[in-house]
């Protein structure tokens, strides 16, 4: 029961929370989709269900996250915003609009018993927002207008994502898109 079976429930957890939820995604479901040996979840997360979706949601926020930072290496502002989306966009496609985030997924459902999970998703958006925000600031935003516009960013593409779900169609991310790469473009040009 080494570390490949953890990491692999681990990822399994974070893509099975895209389609299902929270509440939808069982220890079961979690051991079926990732292959590692039964007893193993119990051993790897003796504090159960939300010890895995803890780390999850940080497994899937680093990987994110790692793509963003990629992303925004290039220096142009609006290529980042394309290369943040194009994920979202690829996700949603390749899902038939059944996957969406795995961050929102447990962000949304009531956690009174498990406060680490809001915190550990807070920390996840946090980070994309500082990523985004040292991208744009690199691009030549303003530092105070770069943060305001990454927070900006995070929630419209989340946002776009669930309407995407909901009409079965990329139009709304694609709107959305178009509106941050001409606010970036212009909070460029404004400084």
């Amino acid at each position: 029961m080494g570390t490949d079976s953890r990491e692999r429930m681990v990822r399994s957890a974070a893509y099975l929370f895209r389609e299902r939820g929270y509440s939808g995604t069982g220890f079961r479901d979690v051991i079926a989709h990732s292959g590692a040996p039964r007893g193993s979840i119990y051993h790897h997360f003796p504090d159960g269900k939300a010890q895995l979706a803890e780390e999850a949601v940080r497994y899937a926020g680093e990987f994110l996250n790692a793509g963003i930072l990629a992303a925004t290496e290039g220096g142009d502002a609006a290529s980042a915003v394309d290369a943040f989306v194009g994920w979202w966009r690829q996700v949603l496609i390749k899902s038939e609009f059944r996957a969406g985030c795995p961050i929102v997924a447990v962000t949304v459902e009531s956690h009174d018993d498990a406060p680490q999970l809001a915190a550990a998703a807070a920390a996840a958006f946090d980070r994309w927002q500082d990523t985004l925000a040292t991208g744009l600031g690199n691009a030549g935003v303003p530092d105070d207008r770069a943060a305001r516009l990454a927070r900006l960013i995070v929630a419209a593409v989340e946002g776009a994502t669930i309407l995407c779900r909901a009409h079965r169609d990329v139009a709304p991310l694609d709107d959305v898109v178009a509106e941050l790469k001409d606010m970036t473009r212009n909070a460029v040009e404004d400084e």
